[in-house]
């Protein structure tokens, strides 16, 4: 079943799962582990903007891989996501929709947002599983194009050399995201999406897509309300 609308004693992996997205409170040291990656400056302005931040104050661990609950909470505070607009019969919690989720879970909040704000993820989604690529683009590209309101538009398919390893029902928003420049093919032509997404590519691909939504600003409108479980 899936759902459409649908201190300092922290171990090293606690600390990794709050930082990629958590708030800021004073973070203003640069990040000093990204002198060889390519997408600095985007990861640097995302710090900049509090939608990332740090392990270790200074270091962001550019090549460490994004788990669910990292990349779920990485969209909603880069979309701005929440539940204004949805009025609730009773208190939610993060297992009426995942029921591997741990309700006292850092990440409880973000995946109660997720359930009601288009992401398509599985009832029995594991917030701990490493997400691959093309998993972190496809829920990405479905909440952007909804909460942005854009357009459906007819695109020209991008070829690429591993195309044929796409998760099928992930074609659509893998295409629009190329074609889109939110995402893009390496030197070889290759998108590897079976690889485990890793931090500095999700930064990446998340300020490309806060660029592109602030450059395409789609049509105002409010969205509908909803009653929540």
């Amino acid at each position: 079943m899936k759902i459409n609308r649908t201190l300092l004693t922290l171990s090293t992996f606690a600390v990794m799962a709050l930082s990629i997205a958590q708030p800021s409170f004073a973070q203003t040291t640069p990040f000093t582990d990204l002198a060889n990656v390519a997408a600095k400056d985007k990861i640097l302005a995302l710090q900049q903007m509090g939608t990332i931040q740090g392990v270790e104050d200074s270091h962001f661990m550019p090549d460490a891989t994004v788990t669910a609950a990292q990349g779920i909470q990485l969209i909603v505070k880069a979309l701005d996501l929440n539940l204004d607009t949805i009025r609730f019969i009773k208190e939610p919690k993060a297992t009426d929709y995942f029921s591997k989720a741990d309700n006292n879970g850092w990440y409880a909040n973000a995946l109660i947002v997720a359930a009601n704000n288009g992401f398509d993820l599985p009832a029995d989604l594991d917030p701990n599983q490493v997400w691959t690529k093309e998993e972190f683009i496809h829920q990405l590209m479905l909440v952007m194009e909804r909460h942005g309101n854009l357009p459906m538009i007819k695109i020209v398919p991008v070829e690429f050399g591993d195309a044929d390893q796409l998760t099928v029902q992930y074609q659509g928003t893998i295409q629009r995201s190329l074609v889109l420049g939110i995402t893009a093919l390496d030197a070889d032509k290759l998108l590897h999406p079976k690889d485990a997404i890793t931090r500095k590519e999700a930064a990446e691909i998340i300020y490309n897509a806060v660029e592109y939504l602030k450059a395409h600003p789609g049509p105002k409108g409010e969205e509908p309300n909803t009653k929540g479980q």
